[in-house]
């Protein structure tokens, strides 16, 4: 009977111990945030953002982490290998997230089955850009101009199955033009050589080409937004110069690696809605043209389900088939 009254202690004990564990504050260590796009672009300048003021709560440092390439698929798949304990968060967005699916034949990872959605961030608009030296300012003209120059104009794009590249594969299809696409590693890289003359024609988010535009080193065309974007007030839309209902918007969020226990996604999903409702967030978002949009983790999750559909009907379109 001792004996059994030891063992039964222990096995409570550890029980405790079990429970206590479970119990400690998160997080106790640094946590890494993945980015999967180069230090400098759109969603690097999100993940910064999102990172420090995730910092601030949690009194523990979390650390960007940049794993650039394939359109956002390397960063994926190195994310969703990570251990489900909440030390690794990943920016789960538009490229990764629901375009590839469609593009890639073989990914690293599934999006569905191994993350868990914790919120959308926000939302921007991409603009039409050409490099000043093409004749051209407007939509119809660039239209014009690639007919008579069919298979002339290129457009680069910060990677094969971002939305920059499908965003043009749309306005190609809807168009009938024929422009080439070259992919770079991210915008930073096909900015400087649209700038240099290199490609012509471009569609990216509107906060890596604004600088250019401002300065008069790229002339914007139009926003691919259904309204115009604040920052570029004097620029019509796709859907006012023609062409009806044409709409393109980027968007970033959180995700974990799945697994993860109920009680930490929903500390998660609290903490990071807690930054993008922060008055000073919403400023900075703005500032970037940006739009705040944080939801429910299921909302998060359903709306890349539908977003992983409605890519596939347009890469269908394109004739872009996986590869």
């Amino acid at each position: 009977m001792p004996k059994m009254r030891t063992v039964g202690v222990v096995a409570v004990c550890f029980g405790l111990a079990c429970v206590a564990a479970q119990a400690q504050p998160y997080p106790t260590k640094p946590v890494r945030y993945i980015v999967p796009f180069p230090a400098g672009a759109s969603p690097d300048i999100v993940g910064r953002l999102m990172s420090d003021r995730l910092s601030r709560i949690w009194g523990q440092q979390v650390v960007v982490d940049n794993r650039a390439g394939a359109g956002g698929t390397v960063g994926a798949g190195i994310a969703a290998r990570a251990a489900a304990d909440g030390y690794t968060l990943f920016q789960c967005n538009i490229a990764s997230s629901a375009i590839a699916a469609s593009l890639y034949a073989k990914l690293p990872y599934d999006h569905t089955r191994d993350f868990s959605a914790i919120t959308r961030i926000g939302t921007t608009a991409s603009v039409l850009i050409v490099h000043p030296a093409v004749p051209v300012a407007t939509v119809a003209e660039l239209i014009a101009h690639a007919k008579a120059n069919p298979g002339k104009l290129s457009y680069g794009s910060s990677g094969a199955g971002t939305s920059p590249h499908l965003g043009m594969e749309l306005f190609k299809t809807l168009t009938k033009i024929d422009v080439v696409h070259v992919a770079y590693k991210g915008a930073p890289q096909a900015l400087s050589d649209l700038i240099g003359g290199q490609v012509p024609v471009a569609i990216s988010n509107i906060p890596a080409y604004l600088p250019a535009i401002h300065t008069g080193r790229a002339r914007a065309i139009a926003v691919t937004s259904l309204k115009r974007a604040s920052q570029l007030p004097s620029t019509p839309t796709m859907d006012e110069a023609g062409l009806k209902g044409f709409e393109v918007t980027s968007w970033y969020g959180v995700c974990v690696p799945a697994g993860a226990p109920a009680p930490l996604l929903a500390k998660l999903h609290a903490d990071a809605s807690k930054v993008l409702l922060a008055p000073d967030v919403n400023q900075r978002m703005t500032e970037m043209v940006i739009e705040s949009a944080p939801t429910s983790r299921e909302e998060f999750a359903a709306f890349m389900r539908s977003e992983t559909l409605r890519w596939a009907q347009v890469a269908k379109g394109a004739g872009l088939n996986p590869q």
